[in-house]
């Protein structure tokens, strides 16, 4: 299984951006898609969730509001919408697979990474 990003550059505060993700590989089954971010000095964390069958979704409270995730079942794809960026958005993105866990937010649930988006925002 393949996850590769998409999207990702710099923009001005109140701007912004829409990343993607394309999945491939024979194999790909997956119980929740998320993303997550990782902030120079910083842990990764959790953004956005989605889960794969029904598209429940879930957020960091940091971005409620402000960000979107969707999926497209046929496609294996999943995007995040980002609105109202915030210099403190800034980050490198990661989408992620998780094949066993519904709705986790912990990175050590997640079974494949795709290599990661820079995304900035300039105040």
């Amino acid at each position: 299984v393949q996850l590769v990003e998409s999207g990702g550059g710099l923009v001005q505060t109140g701007g912004s951006l829409r990343l993607s993700c394309a999945a491939s590989g024979r194999s790909f089954s997956s119980k929740t898609m998320a993303w997550f971010r990782q902030a120079p000095g910083k842990e990764r964390e959790v953004v956005a969730g989605i889960i794969w069958s029904g598209g429940l979704t879930y957020y960091a409270d940091s971005v409620k509001g402000r960000f979107t995730i969707s999926r497209d079942n046929a496609e294996n794809t999943v995007d995040l919408q980002m609105h109202s960026l915030k210099p403190e958005d800034t980050a490198v993105y990661y989408c992620a697979s998780s094949i066993s866990y519904i709705g986790s937010r912990a990175v050590r649930d997640y079974d494949y990474w795709g290599q990661g988006t820079q995304v900035t925002v300039s105040s």
